[in-house]
């Protein structure tokens, strides 16, 4: 069992700047591949941005060049720096962490707000 907590999401103005944590309960590299989804109201979850093990990023096409995705393996975290945040990227942001074995684990989903 994976347990991921996530913070930092909250209300930001149009064209400001979020970072999302992600905390593991295991280790980064026993986890295959780590990122962020996300859900609008109304709306089916995608993907935001994604991380094979020991792999290349993957970004939706339309947060490329403003979201960048980082982690800190001493701390278990993964970091989603949002910037130049618009109206559209309002959603629930999720986390998402899939296995060797192909299990997956989500945290609880964190609320990203952008409006004036």
């Amino acid at each position: 069992q994976v347990q991921l907590v996530e913070s930092g999401g909250g209300l930001v103005q149009p064209g400001g700047s979020l970072r999302l944590s992600c905390t593991a309960s295991v280790s980064l590299f026993s986890i295959h591949a780590m990122g962020w989804y996300r859900q609008a109201p109304g709306k089916q979850r995608e993907l935001v941005a994604r991380k094979l093990r020991y792999g290349s990023t993957i970004y939706e096409d339309s947060v490329k060049g403003r979201f960048t995705l980082s982690r800190d393996t001493a701390s278990n975290t993964q970091y989603l720096q949002m910037m130049s945040l618009k109206p559209e990227d309002t959603a629930v942001y999720y986390c998402n962490a899939e296995m060797v074995d192909g299990q997956a684990y989500w945290g609880q989903g964190t609320q990203v707000t952008v409006s004036s």
